[in-house]
């Protein structure tokens, strides 16, 4: 069908929940996309952070096929072998408890905030502004983001949003208090690093009143920052890590990981999900850790991270550059992302995002080149 015909569909049919940008993309290789006219795109958003290995990664497409034609779905109700080999997977290289499966991020976090309410049997849950969570209702309740959440109040009670900062966070934590919910690096508002501080005041205030620590890694976890998770930058360690978005390279799939104390929080019927931990996005997944769980390739992560955004500070217009690895954002002066985004795509066939006004973020597939890296300041600078 033509861009035309969908456009079409989408507005007799589709509920207008998307701001689509005028492409339809037909194919995909490693960081390059192509239109239904044939046209090669570079690909730096990579689906908002879920194609870290790049498009139709082989390891990955073959998981699936060998899965998807041997079985599909049976239900949490029985074994297959790729949840259960995922579960250690993921236990044995974060936090060393068990792990539950979701189908998404927003339901990860989800999962995290009923099991941190459960094991301290009620109490508040502390989040940072600038925060993102998700879009489920406990998920948006801890997102202090007044235009995502005014829409649909009355929401969840017992939230609590605080500034990122050490002393705002230690101040907010007591005997009521279930956990602490944060990202280590801040992904939809920006690439907002939090600092170490922050993070050591956090597990501190944590640890003297009982509360969980739960770090959403949904974007900045597995490899992005340039080790596996986004944890081990800080040294802090948390209760709880939330993951989903490249888990398995575009298959949707979510996990709440949990470290032995608050392993065993949940019982049978506490909570539950119909297509979570299936075998098909399961094997994708153990596919993708294979790759990414790589000291050279998460090196490789760090070096053009740093050469990326040594680049992107030397572009025209451009006042700051923020991130860690290949999860980096810049700040244009003047705002108007929004339109360099939309003149990347149209004129010079780079797909980014804006997060902001002034804000573009670039999430690039973790296995690019300098070439690559390259190619989009080239194309960056152009339109600036």
């Amino acid at each position: 069908m033509t861009l035309a015909e969908l456009q079409e569909l989408e507005r007799a049919h589709a509920v207008p929940a998307y701001a689509r940008q005028p492409v339809q993309f037909v194919r995909g290789a490693g960081a390059r996309l192509w239109d239904a006219e044939g046209t090669e795109y570079l690909d730096f958003q990579s689906g908002l952070a879920v194609t870290s290995l790049g498009h139709s990664h082989p390891a990955v497409v073959a998981a699936i096929q060998e899965q998807a034609a041997r079985l599909l779905h049976v239900g949490n109700l029985f074994y297959t072998e790729p949840g259960m080999r995922l579960a250690a997977r993921l236990s044995q290289s974060s936090l060393g408890g068990k792990v539950h499966f979701a189908n998404s991020g927003t339901e990860a976090v989800e999962a995290a905030l009923k099991l941190a309410r459960k094991a301290k049997l009620a109490g508040t849950i502390v989040s940072l502004q600038r925060g993102f969570h998700g879009r489920t209702y406990g998920s948006l309740s801890a997102t202090a983001q007044e235009s995502k959440q005014a829409p649909f109040a009355p929401l969840v009670p017992g939230f609590v949003a605080v500034a990122p900062t050490a002393e705002a966070v230690a101040g907010a934590v007591d005997d009521r208090t279930a956990a602490v919910l944060l990202e280590p690096v801040q992904g939809e508002s920006g690439v907002w690093v939090l600092d170490d501080e922050l993070l050591h005041a956090a597990r501190a205030a944590c640890d003297e009143h009982g509360a969980a620590l739960i770090f959403d890694e949904v974007q900045c976890g597995l490899g992005r920052t340039g080790t596996l998770w986004a944890y081990e930058d800080s040294g802090v360690v948390p209760d709880l890590i939330t993951s989903a978005k490249s888990l398995a390279n575009g298959l949707p799939i979510g996990a709440l990981i949990c470290s032995p104390s608050y392993a065993d929080v949940f019982e049978p019927g506490d909570h539950g999900s119909t297509f979570a931990g299936g075998p098909v996005a399961c094997a994708a997944a153990l596919a993708v850790l294979d790759v990414i769980d790589d000291p050279d390739l998460l090196a490789s992560v760090r070096a053009l991270g740093a050469l990326l955004a040594e680049g992107l500070a030397a572009l025209p217009g451009v006042v700051e550059v923020r991130g860690r690895g290949l999860m980096l954002a810049c700040d244009l002066a003047g705002g108007g992302a929004p339109e360099l985004v939309r003149r990347a795509l149209l004129e010079q066939r780079l797909v980014l995002n804006a997060t902001g006004p002034a804000t573009v973020r670039l999430l690039p597939p973790l296995t690019i080149g300098a070439a690559e890296a390259d190619e989009a300041l080239q194309r960056l600078r152009a339109l600036l």
